[in-house]
């Protein structure tokens, strides 16, 4: 039989055995899912069925005036926190990144300084600030700021710090031959930040200020200790009057949860939004 024929043989028929492909069994794997889902569903249930939760006093007072008062003042501080956190850091970031080492000094000195504080520690501090300086401007300190002023003062310093180095990763996190390249097209030094950096920045910016979002909201919590009526405080002035404190604390403990997972959703868009181009497929 010629060479060419054996080339032209057809190939011998796997057999169906062989070609079968046997899938890895992971019994331990579907064990451990097992497990947890009953764990999980024992759980639910005690909640669910625990008559010292008092659901009914729950769904009583979720939507009381006096609830979503404190939640609209819990929401308004958040945003306000949030906004001016964000445009102090946005300055202190770019003291932190400038050529004058004074001010990369003095942006470096608050950052260090008002992380080393506990949150709760500022607040008090700034809410007994009367003892310190009894009048600004002629004006008594104790009726120039109230329980909300100290309040929203004491968390934006707080979160600026944190904003600052946030802002500060984010753009470093663009390379410096993205820059040099705008500055060979003749871009102004402002066109640069807002049509080069800022859009490339934002990607790495927006995962951690969602996160700093979030914590803020259920940070405003520690703003009880000064009297000022949130979400916490207005369930507690409930409860101190019936003493049902587990279901009132359900009632904030729910909200909180829901205002959290609203936000997280809205993040996830945001964060797909700045992350066109980047992900396989966009």
């Amino acid at each position: 039989m010629s060479s060419d024929t054996l080339a032209k043989a057809p190939a011998p028929p796997v057999p169906a055995d062989a070609a079968r492909i046997v899938p890895q069994r992971r019994y331990g794997q579907w064990l451990a899912a097992a497990v947890v889902l009953v764990l999980l569903g024992l759980a639910v249930d005690s909640v669910l069925r625990n008559d010292a939760f008092q659901w009914g006093v729950v769904a009583d007072y979720f939507t009381s005036a006096s609830v979503l008062r404190g939640l609209w003042l819990t929401l308004w501080l958040t945003a306000v926190v949030m906004a001016l956190g964000f445009a102090l850091g946005a300055l202190l970031a770019a003291a932190r990144l400038s050529a004058n080492p004074v001010l990369r000094a003095v942006s470096w000195g608050y950052v260090w300084l008002f992380r080393s504080i506990p949150m709760l520690v500022q607040l008090l501090l700034w809410f007994n600030i009367g003892a310190l300086y009894p009048q600004i401007l002629g004006v008594r300190t104790v009726d120039l700021l109230g329980p909300v002023a100290v309040a929203v003062i004491g968390l934006t310093l707080h979160e600026a710090a944190y904003a600052a180095e946030v802002v500060r990763g984010g753009i470093l996190s663009v390379g410096g031959g993205q820059i040099e390249a705008a500055q060979a097209l003749g871009l102004s030094r402002w066109r640069r930040w807002w049509r080069i950096v800022l859009p490339q920045a934002m990607r790495s910016i927006v995962p951690p200020a969602g996160n700093m979002l979030i914590g803020t909201l259920k940070g405003t919590s520690i703003v009880s200790v000064i009297a000022v009526q949130d979400l916490l405080y207005s369930t507690q002035l409930v409860y101190h009057q019936t003493y049902q404190v587990i279901p009132l604390l359900m009632v904030a403990t729910v909200w909180y949860t829901v205002v959290t997972s609203v936000l997280g959703v809205g993040q996830y868009y945001v964060e797909k939004r700045y992350a066109r181009g980047t992900e396989p497929g966009r």
